[in-house]
């Protein structure tokens, strides 16, 4: 967790409100849930690896027994929220009478996982989503897909890629190859190294875990042979005949030609068959943000039809994305970004001298000069002048008034 200079600060409330701006465009509503959850919930078996991270909270007062409790369970009832699509799929389920159909949600605030803190990730950080819950067809992976990505054109992140795949793509190729189906997460965990350790590497992790050669050689040879474009869909159709509804393929092939006939940022969408996403509730589609200048993922989501039934008993279609704001805000200030059409910053020193009409000459200069869009600085002037303008322009103050008594 960190403490955030104004600096940053700065950029963090640019970024909120283009991201709120952009969003509204899409029709996305702002929704917001609270960040403790009751611990049944966050233990439902839907966050992955992130259950093994939450910071866990004891029961208070009388309910809080010490002496007679037997195991966790016992001594606590809610936990800080790990990430936003469980807290979401819970207040769609109590709310959803009052929510229009489809509901495009988006969502702000800080998540909590102890985790080991490294360039990028902390235990305390911001998250943006934005979900479309009750749109069963493709148009939800487009939508979130332009939206997200117009607002990375905004703020001039370019040649980035959206790396894209289907869930039920992954599990008909372990299908075709030999794998028994209650081997898939081991077969999806090493498949997810693919980009750090190779082809030979994950053939080596599985030969380990004991699969059968002719079940590597066979999965693997696919890897070889697909291409990354809307023919690479096509082609592992193909190959997987009877394994995989072509139905599948085809709606990949709409998301993709959709996105790229009228994206209005600078980035590619391409077909990644070795994308898994850690998350178990992902059921259709499943998307990432690579970019090269932070050398991993920025953000993504994907189809988790199956989720929000198990609050409701019924499920309901549901697509989501998140950007990584961390790691965008990390990007904006290593590039020295500067927020476009800020307003102009005036710093006005004051000699210690100065009182009576003379001070309030100045303050009512300084409030006419705000009503007109300057952002205007008033502080008395120090003995070290020097030092005191060297940090006003290290806060951007462009203009700097010494003023002295008469």
């Amino acid at each position: 967790m960190k403490d955030i200079l104004p600096q940053e600060m700065a950029i963090r409330d640019y970024v909120i409100g283009l991201i709120k701006e952009t969003y509204k465009t899409f029709g996305f509503s702002s929704m917001e849930t609270p960040c403790v959850e009751h611990i049944e919930n966050l233990n439902s078996k839907s966050g992955g690896e992130n259950e093994k991270l939450i910071f866990k909270i004891m029961k208070r007062g009388e309910k809080l027994k010490l002496e007679s409790a037997k195991c966790e369970a016992d001594l606590t009832d809610s936990g800080l929220r790990y990430d936003l699509t469980v807290p979401l799929c819970r207040y769609y389920s109590n709310n959803a009478n009052d929510l229009p159909a489809p509901f495009k949600a988006l969502q702000m605030g800080n998540v909590w996982r102890a985790d080991r803190p490294q360039r990028g990730r902390y235990r305390q950080f911001m998250q943006c989503d934005i979900d479309i819950l009750g749109e069963p067809t493709n148009l939800a992976e487009i939508e979130l897909i332009l939206a997200t990505t117009t607002l990375l054109g905004k703020l001039d992140f370019k040649n980035f890629t959206i790396r894209i795949n289907d869930r039920r793509i992954l599990k008909a190729m372990a299908a075709y190859s030999g794998f028994e189906e209650k081997d898939y997460d081991t077969v999806f965990i090493i498949l997810d190294k693919m980009d750090k350790i190779g082809l030979e590497g994950v053939a080596a992790e599985l030969e380990k875990e004991g699969f059968a050669k002719e079940s590597i050689d066979k999965y693997l040879e696919l890897f070889r042979v697909i291409t990354p474009d809307t023919e690479g869909v096509r082609k592992v159709a193909q190959m997987l005949g009877e394994y995989l509804d072509a139905q599948y393929a085809e709606g990949l092939i709409t998301i993709m030609d959709s996105v790229d006939a009228v994206k209005n940022a600078e980035f590619k969408i391409s077909f990644d068959p070795t994308l898994v996403r850690g998350m178990s509730y992902y059921t259709g589609p499943i998307f990432e943000i690579a970019m090269d200048e932070f050398g991993g993922s920025v953000g993504g989501g994907g189809r988790y039809d199956e989720m929000i039934g198990k609050f409701t008993g019924q499920n309901t279609p549901a697509c989501g994305f998140s950007i990584g704001f961390e790691r965008i805000v990390l990007l904006l200030l290593e590039r020295g970004y500067q927020i476009p059409g800020a307003a102009k910053k005036k710093a006005y020193l004051l000699d210690k001298k100065l009182k009576g009409e003379g001070m309030k000459k100045i303050i009512a200069q300084a409030m006419e000069e705000r009503q007109n869009g300057f952002e205007v600085n008033l502080s008395v002037m120090k003995k070290n002048k020097k030092f005191q303008k060297e940090q006003l322009e290290a806060e951007g103050y462009t203009e700097i008034v010494e003023i002295f008594a008469d």
